[in-house]
C-alpha cells in the first residue's frame, strides 16, 4: 500500500511537468516600443524582447506602440500601433510533415514576413482579418484592418 501511495505521489508531482513541457513556445519577442502586451488568457504578460509567444496569446498594442515577433520557423510578424493580432495555431514538426502556421489581425496593421513553413507547405498558412483570409503565396506583404467600430 505504501509503494502503491509513493507511485500515485510522484506522478501527480510528475504530471503537470509533462503538461508544461508539451505546451513549446510558437516563437518569441524581437522588438517593443512603445507600450505593446501580449494577451494570455485573461491576463497581461510583460512584453520585453525575449519574451516567450505561445499558441493563443495575443500580441497588444497601444496607440504609441508597436511589436515584433519571430517565429521557430523564422517567420517574422511585426504589429504597428493599435493593433491586436491572434497567434491561433504553430505547427512546426517538418521531420514529420506536420506544418501549420494561423493567425488574425483583429484590428490596426501588420507585416509579414514568411518563413520555412511557408516555403515548404504555403498551404498551410492561413492570416486572417475580419474581412478576409490570405493564403501566403509570397513572401512580404503588409496589412491594415480599419476599425469599424467608429
Amino acid at each position: 500500500m505504501k509503494i502503491l501511495f509513493v507511485l500515485i505521489a510522484t506522478l501527480c508531482l510528475l504530471v503537470p511537468l509533462v503538461a508544461q513541457a508539451a505546451e513549446m513556445p510558437v516563437g518569441s519577442v524581437k522588438t517593443v516600443k512603445g507600450t505593446a502586451s501580449i494577451i494570455r488568457g485573461n491576463a497581461a504578460v510583460e512584453t520585453r524582447s525575449g519574451t516567450r509567444v505561445y499558441r493563443n496569446d495575443t500580441l497588444r498594442t497601444g496607440a504609441d506602440g508597436s511589436l515584433s515577433m519571430v517565429f521557430r520557423d523564422d517567420t517574422l510578424i511585426s504589429v504597428g500601433p493599435g493593433s491586436e493580432l491572434a497567434v491561433n495555431e504553430f505547427v512546426f514538426s517538418p521531420a514529420d510533415g506536420k506544418l501549420s502556421i494561423i493567425t488574425r489581425l483583429i484590428k490596426g496593421s501588420a507585416v509579414y514576413l514568411s518563413g520555412i513553413i511557408a516555403r515548404l507547405s504555403p498551404e498551410s498558412v492561413r492570416f486572417e482579418t475580419p474581412v478576409a483570409n490570405i493564403g501566403i503565396r509570397g513572401t512580404k506583404f503588409a496589412v491594415k484592418v480599419e476599425d469599424l467600430e467608429k
